[in-house]
């Protein structure tokens, strides 16, 4: 038994070395720089200032910080709920078998393949203002009368981006919740029938109830990815105008790759890792409340 054991230990060292390497080494160290000055202009002045750095990205004049905060509440929110509705939709009518199910699928798993820049950039030629497809569309079927200016108008640049953002990651919830619907038992949807149950009784008292773990995991983990996610903002908005889709992951990838201040950068990774973490204490406690059985 002890043998066998430090067999397995030794075996794991090559693995603990990657974990510890490139994931918690970056970690630590952007803990540290955080808290550092840190600006690739002068390095000469690199040292500790405390919390200098997330006083200055707070009392930016050019960057309202509780504005940022706000958009990546909303941009989180809304690119969620409607990626996880629609995707659990799809999931749903793509359970039973049908005639040209193979190309259906292939076609809604098709954004989950391609770059979000890329995806950025084909939304922003399709919400341009002169020449994109949806003002065309919008013009023909007489619901506007004038091109708006989508990304150039801060009223509807956030919801904008947030529609490219649905359409990139509907595919995510679609594939896991298919996977997870396919795993339910026939027989209980059989019984739940001979009982009188309708469709949508089954789907609050049993679908639901029997993939709730997946539900749980898939969720948790798009909400991170979501507010990690700068790449279709920047492909669309780079953060404007006037900062109206300008997000906490972008603002720091403003901060290090156009200040040169990897100190302030490190400050926001820190305040968007410490949400996330006290997002996921919250979300696991509350889902933890009321356990199911089926």
């Amino acid at each position: 038994m002890r043998k066998s054991f430090w067999k397995f230990f030794i075996m794991m060292i090559p693995a603990f070395i990657l974990l510890i390497v490139f994931t918690y080494t970056p970690i630590i160290r952007g803990g540290v720089m955080a808290f550092q000055r840190y600006n690739m202009f002068d390095l000469s002045k690199i040292g500790f200032i405390g919390f200098g750095n997330f006083e200055a990205i707070i009392n930016d004049r050019n960057f309202d910080f509780f504005k940022i905060v706000v958009n990546t509440l909303v941009w989180v929110f809304f690119s969620l709920v409607f990626q996880f509705g629609l995707g659990f939709g799809l999931a749903l009518l793509m359970r039973k078998p049908f005639k040209g199910r193979g190309i259906y699928s292939a076609l809604v798993f098709y954004p989950w393949a391609v770059s979000g820049f890329a995806i950025g950039l084909i939304w922003a030629w399709m919400f341009n203002g002169q020449f994109g497809i949806v003002n065309d569309i919008l013009v023909r079927l007489g619901i506007i009368s004038n091109p708006i200016g989508f990304l150039s108008n801060p009223k509807y640049a956030m919801m904008s981006v947030i529609i490219a953002n649905v359409w990139y990651g509907i595919p995510y919830f679609a594939i896991m919740l298919l996977a997870a619907l396919q795993s339910v038992p026939n027989e209980l949807y059989e019984a739940s029938r001979i009982d009188g149950a309708n469709r949508f009784k089954q789907l609050f008292k049993i679908t639901i109830p029997y993939i709730r773990s997946t539900i749980i995991s898939t969720v948790l983990l798009r909400t991170m990815w979501i507010m990690n996610f700068p790449e279709i903002i920047y492909g669309m908005t780079g953060g404007g105008p006037a900062n109206s889709t300008q997000i906490l992951a972008t603002h720091m990838i403003n901060r290090i790759y156009q200040f040169y201040d990897y100190g302030q950068g490190a400050a926001i990774g820190f305040i968007i890792m410490s949400m996330l973490l006290l997002y996921a204490i919250v979300f696991l406690k509350i889902s933890s409340r009321k356990e199911v059985t089926v």
